[in-house]
């Protein structure tokens, strides 16, 4: 899925500052679009329920390790 990689990238990049929805929000993406990716990001253990200043998810530390590795 094309959206949840560049919404990933997004969610990095943001390091809390905005909500998950405005996230993408700002990609384009609706509401429901942005809950079904956080949905697939959980169980694939890359983000996880943590708040994180504005935003409630962080990235776990297997995808903090992933991302450094590319």
């Amino acid at each position: 899925m094309k959206n949840k990689e560049k919404y990933y990238k997004a969610l990095i990049e943001n390091r809390g500052q905005f909500n998950e929805i405005e996230v993408g929000e700002q990609l384009g993406l609706h509401e429901t679009e942005t809950s079904e990716i956080i949905t697939q990001l959980l169980s694939e253990y890359k983000i996880e329920y943590a708040i994180n200043r504005s935003c409630n998810y962080s990235l776990t530390k297997k995808g903090m390790k992933k991302k450094s590795r590319t």
